[in-house]
C-alpha cells in the first residue's frame, strides 16, 4: 500500500563545503552555539562531554549542542509565557503529520475496488497457482558431512512411508528441523510464485490441492511438500489475495504517475542531500534546486521537511550521509514522488478532519506544556522566583543549562523535545550552531578526557580489576530529533 508518506531509508558522506566559510564569517571559534542573546562557550561544551562517559566524538558534541539549544529555547519562551499555540506555528510545526494524513486520505479514496477479490473463483485461482500455499517437512543437509546426509535421506524416507494427510502436520511437529514452520504443522502460509528456491517451487506446481510430493531435494535438504486443499487455506488466500491485487495495483498507478511526471534529479543534488543531512538547520530556507518535476521544483527546503517523517530509530540522516550516489538519487526521487502524491491530494480537495485538527493542536500545546514541568521552567514555576521578563529569562534559561549538565553526569533523565517543537520553537526565536565551534570544543574535550582518565587511573588502587564501559550517557549518543513515520 502507499503508506503514510514517506520512504524507503538508505544512507551519507559529511559535505561540508560553504560550512567553513560561514562559519568563519558568522561565529568565532569560542563559541558553539547561540540560543537568543545566550551562548555556549566551546570550553564549557568540552567540559560537558570531557567530564561525563559520553564518547568524545564530534556527533555527541553536536547532539549536545542542539540539546542545549532546544532547552535554552524552551526557557525563551516559558519566560514569555509563549506556548507556541498560535495555529499557524503549529500547523507549520506539524506539518510532516498533516501531509501523511491527506495521502492516507487520498489513497484511500482512489485505491476503493482495489482490493476486491472474487470469492466465487477464488478456488479456480488457487489451483492456478498465481499465489501458493504449502506445508512441509525438512531435514536439514546444508553443511553437513556426507554421512549425515546419507542419515536424513533415510529418516525422510521413513516418514514418507507413514505420511497421510491426516497426520502430516503431527508429523511436521515432531519430525521438521524447520523450527518455525514445524510448530504451525509445516505450514508455509500463502505466498506469491517466485518466493521459494525454484526446486521447491516446481515440486509444489506439480501437486494438485490436497497432494502431498515424494522426497524433494532442494540446498537445504530434503524436503516433504504437501500443497493444501483450498477449504484448509481459504481465509488465508482470500486475505493474501485481497493484498496482492492491491499491490499490483498500486504499483501499477505508480508506474502510470512515474510515466507523466518527468521526475528529474539534478546532478549536485546528492552532494546537497548529504549537506542537509549533516546539518538540516542550515537548510531550512535553502530554495537550491534538487530535482523538478511537473510539480514544479523540489528544493533543499522541501527535502529538510521531508527527512523529520522518520523516526530517529532509522538514523536517517547518518545513513543519509554514506550512500553512494546512486541510492541518495533514488531517495530524492521518492520524495518527489511523495510531493506529487500531496499534489494530487490536494487537486481532489482532501483536508485534514476539524476535530482531528483541533486535537493536534491541543496534544502539541500539551507536549510544550510537559517539557517545560519537566524541565523545571514552567511559567507557573517562574512567576514566584521572578517578576520581570528580563528575570524570568535568566531564572528559565539558567534553570534549562543546570538540567542539562545533569543530564550529562547522570543525575535526571533526559527530557526529549519533540520534533515538531523544536521545529516552532527553531523558527521563531533566533539561534544556531557553530560548526568551527565544535570543532574547537572536540579538541578541547580530548584534552579533559584525558585528564579525568589520567585523574581515575592514579586513584584506582593496584589491584582493581579494569571494568568495561560506565554509566550512561543520558541517551546522547544520537541527535535527539524525533519524526513522523513513513516508509514506502
Amino acid at each position: 500500500m502507499i503508506r503514510p508518506i514517506a520512504v524507503a531509508v538508505l544512507a551519507l558522506t559529511l559535505f561540508s563545503g560553504c560550512e567553513g566559510m560561514r562559519d568563519a564569517l558568522t561565529a568565532h571559534t569560542d563559541t558553539a552555539a547561540r540560543a537568543g542573546s545566550n551562548e555556549l562557550g566551546a570550553g564549557r561544551l568540552a567540559q560537558f562531554i570531557g567530564s561525563s562517559q559520553a564518547p568524545v566524538r564530534k556527533d555527541v558534541l553536536r547532539s549536545v549542542a542542539d540539546l542545549w539549544v532546544n532547552y535554552q529555547l524552551l526557557a525563551l519562551a516559558a519566560a514569555e509565557g509563549d506556548s507556541l499555540n498560535q495555529p499557524a506555528t503549529i500547523d507549520s510545526a506539524m506539518w510532516s503529520l498533516f501531509a501523511n494524513q491527506r495521502a492516507q486520505k487520498w489513497f484511500e479514496q482512489i485505491s476503493q475496488g482495489w482490493g476486491r477479490v472474487d470469492t466465487a473463483g477464488a478456488p479456480q485461482k488457487y489451483a492456478s497457482g498465481e499465489l501458493l500455499a504449502a506445508s512441509h517437512i525438512l531435514f536439514v543437509t546444508q553443511g553437513k558431512p556426507d554421512s549425515a546426509k546419507r542419515s536424513a535421506l533415510a529418516q525422510a524416507q521413513q516418514v514418507r512411508a507413514r505420511i497421510t494427510a491426516a497426520n502430516f502436520a503431527s508429523l511436521a511437529t515432531s519430525n521438521s528441523e524447520d523450527i518455525q514452520s514445524g510448530a504451525r504443522g509445516g505450514s508455509l502460509g500463502v505466498f506469491p510464485r517466485g518466493v521459494m528456491v525454484p526446486a521447491f517451487q516446481q515440486a509444489l506446481l506439480a501437486l494438485r490441492p490436497g497432494e502431498i510430493s515424494p522426497i524433494v531435494e532442494t540446498q537445504f535438504g530434503y524436503h516433504i511438500i504437501r500443497r493444501p486443499a483450498f477449504s484448509e487455506v481459504r481465509e488465508t488466500f482470500l486475505e493474501a489475495s485481497r493484498a496482492h491485487t492491491m499491490q499490483v495495483a498500486e504499483s501499477t498507478y505508480m508506474a502510470r504517475m512515474d510515466s507523466v511526471s518527468k521526475i528529474s534529479v539534478k546532478k549536485g543534488a546528492p552532494a546537497t542531500a548529504r549537506a542537509i543531512a549533516a546539518d538540516p538547520d542550515a537548510h531550512v530556507k535553502d530554495r537550491a534546486v534538487l530535482a523538478s518535476s511537473v510539480a514544479g521544483s523540489f528544493t533543499a527546503s522541501k527535502l529538510v521537511r521531508w527527512m523529520e517523517t522518520f523516526p530517529p530509530q532509522q538514523q536517517v540522516h547518518s545513513r543519509l550521509i554514506a550512500a553512494p550516489d546512486s541510492i541518495v538519487t533514488q531517495f530524492i526521487k521518492n520524495f518527489v514522488r511523495n510531493e506529487l502524491v500531496l499534489r494530487a491530494a490536494d487537486s481532489a480537495g482532501i483536508k485534514i478532519d476539524p476535530a482531528e485538527l483541533r486535537n493536534t493542536r491541543a496534544s502539541f500545546v500539551a507536549e510544550v506544556v510537559n517539557e517545560w514541568t519537566q524541565l523545571g521552567i514552567s511559567p507557573e514555576m517562574l512567576a514566584d522566583s521572578a517578576s520581570s521578563k528580563e528575570e524570568r529569562v535568566r531564572l528559565a534559561t539558567a534553570r534549562a543549562g543546570r538540567y542539562l549538565e545533569r543530564v550529562l553526569a547522570d543525575q535526571a533523565p533526559f527530557v526529549n523535545v519533540a520534533a515538531p517543537v523544536e521545529w516552532a520553537l527553531r523558527a521563531k526565536y533566533s539561534h544556531s550552531i557553530n560548526n568551527a565551534g565544535l570543532d574547537r570544543a572536540l579538541q578541547q574535550a580530548l584534552r579533559v578526557r584525558a585528564s579525568v582518565d589520567s585523574t581515575r587511573t592514579a586513584q584506582q588502587p593496584p589491584s582493581a580489576v579494569p571494568m568495561p564501559g560506565g554509566r550512561g550517557n543520558g541517551g546522547l549518543e544520537a541527535r535527539p530529533t524525533q519524526t513522523p513515520p513513513p516508509s514506502p
